[in-house]
């Protein structure tokens, strides 16, 4: 029984989670690129939020939710959203592993929770936007 669930768990560590961002904002590509330089194991593929395959991929989500903060989609349904969306990524990235103690923490998701959701809201005076077709006016960021 203690291999069963050992290939169990082994299989899910092979599983590919999928990071849905921003695309048009130039702090969260490139905290993108850093997290595609980090993926050793090709355990996450990333999609812009303005990706068309994105709202039949994931109806669950809705745009707002996803202009609201990053996403990843684990291959076994759940949803993490912002910091709890880090919180996971610091327990499937080893190159990330030091972060998890202090997300990990009792009591300090609040915390986390607002920093990340005050750079998110931030985000496009932080680094600027990459659209050019005006979207980015729309959502008043």
């Amino acid at each position: 029984m203690e291999n069963a669930v050992a290939t169990t768990r082994s299989s899910s560590n092979c599983s590919i989670d999928t990071v849905i961002f921003d695309g048009e904002c130039r702090f969260c590509s490139s905290s993108i690129q850093i997290l595609r330089k980090i993926n050793f194991r090709d355990r996450l593929r990333f999609v812009s939020l303005h990706d068309t395959s994105v709202a039949s991929n994931f109806p669950d989500l809705t745009f707002d939710q996803m202009m609201e903060e990053m996403w990843v989609a684990s291959d076994d349904g759940r949803r993490y959203g912002g910091a709890d969306a880090l919180r996971y990524l610091s327990r499937r990235l080893p190159l990330l592993y030091p972060l998890a103690p202090f997300l990990h923490l009792p009591g300090t998701m609040p915390l986390w929770r607002f920093l990340y959701k005050f750079v998110a809201k931030n985000r496009y005076r932080i680094a600027g936007k990459k659209c050019s077709d005006g979207t980015c006016r729309l959502h008043g960021r």
